[in-house]
């Protein structure tokens, strides 16, 4: 399942890209957002999942080693971003979750038991 293009993150990083830079990002992006809604992702993909998907993506290559602050001579610099690496902040979570009609926010807690059929659903234009 394609989410993004080597070239769409390209353009959003504002620098080139190896395809082979842009299919890694892709698997660890596509994994972690399986990792949180599981199987159901659609073709085409249900708004919002393209701009979470890219936002983590643009996040792995950004700061990959997961740094915090580095200096070199008199220059430091700090990431202001507390998530790093491949890891869906709580507001791609709550997006990734809505988009495929599951439950997202304070209710997001399910304790039914797995044979109970899901009360969610998903509202779809027509």
């Amino acid at each position: 399942m394609l989410l993004f293009t080597t070239t769409e993150l390209a353009i959003l990083m504002g620098r080139p890209l190896t395809q082979g830079q842009g299919d890694l990002v892709h698997e660890m992006t596509l994994d972690a957002i399986r990792g949180e809604v599981g199987g159901r992702l659609t073709d085409p993909l249900q708004p919002g999942v393209k701009s979470a998907a890219l936002a983590v993506a643009a996040r792995v290559l950004t700061n990959s080693g997961g740094v915090r602050s580095e200096q070199a001579g008199g220059m430091l610099v700090t990431y202001a971003d507390a998530q790093t690496g491949v890891v869906l902040s709580d507001d791609e979570r709550r997006r990734l979750r809505r988009a495929v009609g599951m439950a997202s926010g304070a209710g997001m807690l399910d304790i039914a038991p797995a044979e109970c059929p899901s009360l969610t659903k998903a509202w779809r234009a027509t």
